[in-house]
């Protein structure tokens, strides 16, 4: 039997899997980190809590399974997309790495825009300047923190700083490299023209691999570490949603995939590439060889559920904590007694800006319609409905491209009964989760299965690997139901975003 690790390196923690080669779990371990903002929207984290949190979990992943080392074939890492990491000569952290939620950048967006053009831009980068994205942050340091680029010798994504920790090798692969907005999309290649007119330095960058291809193998000191055997092959492996649409087997034209993790997206596989010329959406290279996706992004998905746990259902984390279940499912619990539109209660879910398709880094979040009769378990339930509108926000402009969509996955906080009900009702499709509930883990581990010759390739990895199950259909009524408030819903952003500009410079 063959063995597969997939390592995803995520928001709010690192989890880590060993697979055999029909994909079912052998072993897991997962261990969580902070996010630091040290003004209002910012987002950072410390690269050693990421390579910490990777060590134990491969030290807990190696010692639970009870193979040998030398059995496993390959690792593939998957990991939150568009940080910045910088390293010095002696490869140390200049600074903490600015995230995917960071939103400081509008300036340097007006300065990327600027200096290349806007339409030529999406041309190459196949999207618009974005404060998300990584060429941005690299243009901040550069602007407030002139010391620290100076310092700098090495521009990696969150994912490869840890592959330089496992390897010691500089790389990175073309889905994780399309979030950086310096590729040359089409070409699946360094962009020498975004390059040169943003003035950054080409040796900066890693070299660009196919997400299957072999790009380092385990070195002798982090086997030492980590319990893994030294030589072990480390594929490029992919971004999360690029992992997650080979674990959810997302890998072929008319499939798509939601999944709401900390931020939420709608992701749809493309043979050939698709450009929306307003930006709405992200074309992508994908971790299938050759094509790309298309992807609409809510910046704070399971990122407003998990805001409202926190400052608000301490009750419900202590009794889940007796109970041994999640806290969500309690909140899932309690949503489910209220009715479709929570009552005349609308959220929106802009608590880090949005993506799609606002592209405004300045909204911020609103519970719209709030009254004295309100519970609880209203506003869990409007901060559920609230993510799925963004969700269908990204679905429309999708749809409206070339990429039609004939199967619709969910999986993260999509998969629970309750949220994958509510997505079908207001996409008005089916949609269906799978049985692994490992997502950009096992799509990690594919990967590196297939760039290793456990499998011919990615796509009869997933034929061997990944299952569906639970499908759930809509039904007219509620449909309609859903859809009143979707429209509310829509019209509620062009009322309210002169006075988000407003509310930024106050």
């Amino acid at each position: 039997m063959n063995y597969l690790i997939g390592i995803d390196i995520g928001t709010s923690g690192t989890k880590t899997v060993l697979f055999d080669e029909k994909g079912s779990v052998v072993s897991h371990a997962r261990i969580e980190y902070p996010m630091a903002q040290p003004q209002n929207g910012w987002a950072e984290q410390n690269p050693a809590d990421w390579w910490h949190a990777v060590v134990d979990t491969l030290k807990d992943v190696v010692n639970q399974s009870g193979i040998s080392a030398e059995q496993i074939r390959g690792i593939g890492l998957s990991g939150q997309m568009h940080g910045l990491v910088m390293l010095d000569e002696q490869d140390q952290v200049i600074r903490p790495a600015i995230i995917w939620c960071d939103q400081r950048t509008a300036q340097e967006c007006e300065e990327i825009t600027a200096k290349i053009g806007a339409a030529r831009l999406i041309e190459i980068t196949a999207n618009p300047a974005l404060t998300g994205f990584t060429a941005s942050k690299i243009l901040w340091v550069r602007n407030h923190e002139p010391e620290n680029y100076e310092r700098c010798r090495k521009i990696l994504l969150p994912k490869d700083y840890i592959r330089l920790m496992l390897t010691g090798e500089y790389a990175t692969e073309v889905s994780d490299a399309s979030g950086m907005q310096l590729l040359d999309i089409g070409g699946r290649c360094w962009s020498d023209e975004v390059l040169g007119k943003l003035g950054i330095d080409k040796s900066l960058l890693a070299p660009v691999y196919e997400s299957p291809e072999i790009s380092g193998q385990i070195s002798v000191s982090a086997a030492a570490l980590t319990g893994l055997h030294a030589g072990t092959p480390v594929v490029g492996g992919a971004g999360d949603n690029a992992a997650a649409a080979v674990g959810t087997g997302v890998v072929q034209d008319g499939q798509a995939f939601t999944t709401i993790g900390s931020s939420g997206v709608v992701y749809a596989h493309t043979s050939k590439m698709h450009i929306d010329p307003g930006g709405r959406v992200h074309t992508f290279c994908c971790a299938v060889p050759g094509c790309w996706h298309v992807m609409g992004v809510t910046q704070g998905a399971g990122l407003s559920l998990s805001w409202f746990r926190d400052q608000f259902c301490q009750s419900e984390v202590e009794s889940a904590a007796i109970m041994n279940v999640s806290p969500y499912y309690l909140m899932d619990e309690e949503a489910a007694k209220v009715p479709i539109g929570s009552n005349r209660l609308l959220f929106l879910p802009y608590l880090m800006g949005e993506r799609t398709p606002h592209l405004d880094p300045d909204c911020r979040g609103v519970f719209f319609g709030l009254s004295a009769m309100h519970q609880k378990r209203d506003l869990i339930r409007a901060v559920m409905e609230g993510v799925s509108f963004s969700l269908r926000d990204c679905l429309e402009v999708i749809s409206g491209m070339d990429t039609p969509i004939q199967i619709m996955r969910a999986c993260g906080g999509g998969a629970s009964p309750l949220w994958r009900q509510m997505l079908a009702d207001i996409y008005n499709c089916e949609v269906s989760t799978i049985v692994s509930q490992e997502g950009p883990a096992l799509g990690a581990a594919l990967i590196a299965g297939a760039g290793t010759g456990v499998y011919r390739d990615i796509r009869e990895a997933c034929s061997i690997a990944v299952q569906t199950r639970d499908e759930s259909s809509p039904t007219e009524k509620r449909h309609l139901e859903y859809d009143a408030y979707y429209q509310l819903y829509r019209a509620l952003y062009p009322s309210l975003k002169d006075h988000y500009k407003t509310l930024s410079k106050l």
